[in-house]
């Protein structure tokens, strides 16, 4: 696939809010997660002359995020840790909802958010993804493991989100 800036610039305005949320899923500093992005970007920038159609570019670009996002935790967890800011305080309502139902629409995503980065990284991958709109067998290919398996880690994940939610209610 070929790579000028345009049909780069058009796959970031289709794909950049995905990888976004990939990225704050794995970093709560949102100095750190936007740093992520930047990386996730350059690492999608040098692959996509790889790309040879085999798979959804959505996919695709899934699979690398997610790839650079367990690097970013891998290297993360031999630094010293540093206090988390919450990186999820700029959902933004939509038009026609009402200020009330706006805050509580946010602090649901937040309380989901939160719990979601809890889990552990098996489970947070595939619900994240899950979150996304991802198929069980797209979340499969993005991680290289079995429809059957997603649907295990997705069953693990739904009990232990509903439990944590249940706990902070």
């Amino acid at each position: 696939m070929k790579r000028p800036d345009s049909e780069f610039a058009a796959l970031l305005s289709e794909h950049g809010a995905l990888i976004a949320r990939i990225a704050r899923s794995h970093e709560s500093d949102r100095g750190r997660a936007e740093e992520l992005v930047q990386d996730i970007h350059l690492a999608i920038w040098q692959a996509l002359p790889r790309f040879r159609g085999e798979a959804n570019l959505r996919t695709y670009v899934a699979r690398i995020a997610q790839n650079r996002s367990v690097s970013h935790v891998a290297r993360a967890t031999r630094t010293p840790p540093q206090a988390p800011l919450d990186a999820f305080d700029e959902v933004l309502p939509s038009e026609g909802q009402s200020p009330e139902d706006a805050v509580a629409e946010r602090d649901a995503r937040r309380r989901l958010e939160r719990a979601v980065r809890e889990l552990p990284l098996a489970l947070k991958v595939a619900v994240t993804l899950a979150l996304e709109g991802f198929t069980p067998e797209e979340v499969a290919t993005v991680l290289g493991i079995s429809a059957s398996a997603v649907g295990v880690r997705l069953h693990r994940a739904k009990a232990a989100l509903q439990q944590r939610l249940e706990d902070r209610s």
